[in-house]
């Protein structure tokens, strides 16, 4: 018994068929799966260039600002800078010890309609060179690699 030459050229494309279905299925779970984990980065002229950005949860980046550190029970708040435009930042969490002024930090939160960005997530910038401290409760000493 012999397959009938029609049904030979078919198969081909059944198997073409399904294999972009199924491809097409991935990659729309995919993009679906990856739109609500995405965090763009800016900085802080970025930020302020585009207002389209208040409201969504983005990292900003920049230097923090000499004598702009304030801390409460609530947090701390200080002011980033890219060195042309400075945005004001309340961070709800206290930092850790290598959090000083005139560091690299990077904080994740919302831009608000009053100017304000909010984080819940600060990074610090620091060297890979520790030197433990000298005194009991004193920061450590952190290498400035932000020049």
């Amino acid at each position: 018994m012999t397959v009938p030459d029609t049904v030979r050229r078919r198969a081909p494309w059944r198997l073409l068929t399904l294999a972009v279905v199924v491809l097409a299925a991935v990659g729309v779970l995919a993009a679906t799966g990856l739109q609500g984990s995405l965090v763009y980065y800016k900085t802080t002229s970025e930020l302020l260039a585009d207002p389209s950005l208040q409201g969504e949860r983005l990292r900003l980046g920049g230097l923090v600002v000499p004598a702009s550190v304030s801390r409460g029970p609530d947090g701390v708040s200080f002011v980033l800078t890219d060195g042309v435009q400075e945005v004001r930042v309340v961070n709800s969490e206290q930092p850790r010890g290598v959090f000083t002024e005139g560091q690299g930090a990077l904080v994740e939160g919302i831009f608000g309609a009053d100017g304000v960005f909010r984080s819940d997530l600060l990074l610090v910038k620091h060297g890979n060179e520790y030197k433990a401290p000298e005194e009991p409760g004193e920061p450590p000493a952190v290498k400035d690699v932000s020049r």
